[in-house]
C-alpha cells in the first residue's frame, strides 16, 4: 500500500511539472503576440493642446509600428488625477497606457492630495519629448535683455508681474525657479489656463511669463511680444536667435515641462520593454524630430530604467523649491 500511495504522488508531481512546462511557450507565445487588439492611450488634458498633439503624433507613429490601432482617450481634469487614477486601475497587460507630463510625475505629488502615487502606480515605460519654455515680456516692459530685466526687477521688489496658467503648473514653478537663481522678487499672477495669461501679456496688463515655445512663436514673430530667453539647455530651431537662460547669464534655471508614457503597476517586463523600444524607435526617426520641432519640443525617447531617474530627479527638485517657496494649492 505505501509503494503504491508513494507512486501515486509520483505520478502527481510529474504530472503538474509537465502542465507547468505546458503552460511555459503559451506564456511566450502571448508576448510575443502583442499587441493583439487596439491599444488606449489616454491623455489628461483636452483636445488641441500641446500634450494633445504630441500625443496623436505618438499614437500614430504607434500605431503604424505595432500594426494596431491606437485609441486617444482625452480625460481632462483635476491637474492630470483623473486620467491618472483610470489608468492605476486599469489591467496591467499593455492595452493602456498613460501619455503623462512631468507635472503630474513630479509636482503634483507636492501639491495634491492624490489617490495614488505615481511612482508606485506606474511602471514607467519612456520618455517622448522635452518641452522647453520660453521667457516672453510685454512690449510695454522697460528691459531690452534678461539682465535689463532682473536689474529692474531688483531695483523696484515685487512691482513687476509674471503671469503663469495656474498655480502648481510648470510654467508657474519656472517663474520661481527663476527668482531663486536670480534673487530677485516678482508678484505671481496666476490664470485659469494660459490662453487668459497671454491675452493679458499681450495687452500689457502683466510684465512676463513663462511658456512653450508653440504657444509663444507666432506672438514673438508677429511683434506682439518679445522673447528674452528659453528655459532649455539649447536654443529652440524656431527661434535660433533667442538666447538661452545660460547665455543669458542666468544660471541653475533650466526649467520645462517633458512628456512620457507609462503604464499601471504589473505590466509584464517584457510588454514594457517592447512599448519602450517601439518608442525609442519613434523618437529618433527624422521625421518626428522634425514635426516635434515644429511645435517648439525635442524628440526625446528613453528607457524605462533613465525614465525613471529623470522623475524622481524632477520630483525632488521641483519639491524643494515648493517647500522653500512655501507654496501651496490654498
Amino acid at each position: 500500500m505505501e509503494t503504491t500511495n508513494k507512486f501515486r504522488i509520483r505520478v502527481r508531481m510529474f504530472g503538474a511539472a509537465a502542465a507547468m512546462a505546458a503552460l511555459l511557450p503559451l506564456a511566450s507565445h502571448a508576448a510575443d503576440t502583442y499587441p493583439s487588439r487596439p491599444i488606449n492611450l489616454i491623455v489628461p488634458f483636452a483636445p488641441g493642446g500641446g500634450t494633445d498633439i504630441s500625443a496623436r503624433l505618438l499614437a500614430s507613429e504607434l500605431g503604424r509600428k505595432m500594426n494596431v490601432s491606437i485609441v486617444v482617450d482625452n480625460r481632462p481634469g483635476a491637474g492630470g488625477q483623473i486620467a491618472a487614477d483610470y489608468v492605476a486601475r486599469a489591467k496591467p497587460d499593455g492595452y493602456t497606457l498613460l501619455f503623462a507630463n512631468s507635472g503630474m510625475l513630479a509636482i503634483n505629488p507636492w501639491l495634491y492630495k492624490l489617490h495614488n502615487d505615481p511612482a508606485k502606480a506606474f511602471e514607467p515605460v519612456s520618455m517622448f519629448s522635452d518641452l522647453p519654455f520660453v521667457l516672453v515680456v510685454s512690449n510695454s516692459l522697460k528691459a531690452k535683455n534678461v539682465q535689463e530685466l532682473v536689474a529692474l526687477a531688483k531695483a523696484e521688489p515685487g512691482k513687476h508681474t509674471f503671469a503663469s496658467s495656474g498655480i502648481g503648473g510648470a510654467p508657474h514653478l519656472a517663474g520661481e525657479i527663476f527668482q531663486e537663481a536670480t534673487g530677485v522678487k516678482l508678484a505671481h499672477i496666476p490664470y485659469k489656463g494660459g490662453g487668459p495669461a497671454m491675452t493679458d501679456l499681450i495687452a500689457g496688463r502683466v510684465d512676463m511669463l513663462f511658456a512653450s515655445v508653440l504657444e509663444t512663436v507666432a506672438y514673438v514673430k508677429g511683434g506682439k511680444l518679445r522673447a528674452f530667453a528659453v528655459t532649455g539647455d539649447k536654443r529652440a530651431p524656431v527661434m535660433p536667435d533667442v538666447p538661452t537662460l545660460d547665455e543669458a547669464g542666468i544660471h541653475n534655471a533650466q526649467t520645462g515641462s517633458w512628456t512620457a508614457v507609462l503604464v499601471p503597476k504589473g505590466t509584464p517586463k517584457d510588454i514594457v520593454d517592447k512599448l519602450s523600444a517601439t518608442i525609442r524607435e519613434i523618437a529618433a526617426s527624422k521625421s518626428i524630430e522634425d514635426k516635434l520641432t515644429s511645435q517648439g519640443a525635442v524628440a526625446h525617447g528613453s528607457t524605462p530604467e533613465e525614465l525613471a531617474k529623470i522623475a524622481a530627479d524632477s520630483r525632488a527638485r521641483y519639491g524643494k523649491i515648493i517647500k522653500e517657496r512655501h507654496l501651496s494649492l490654498n
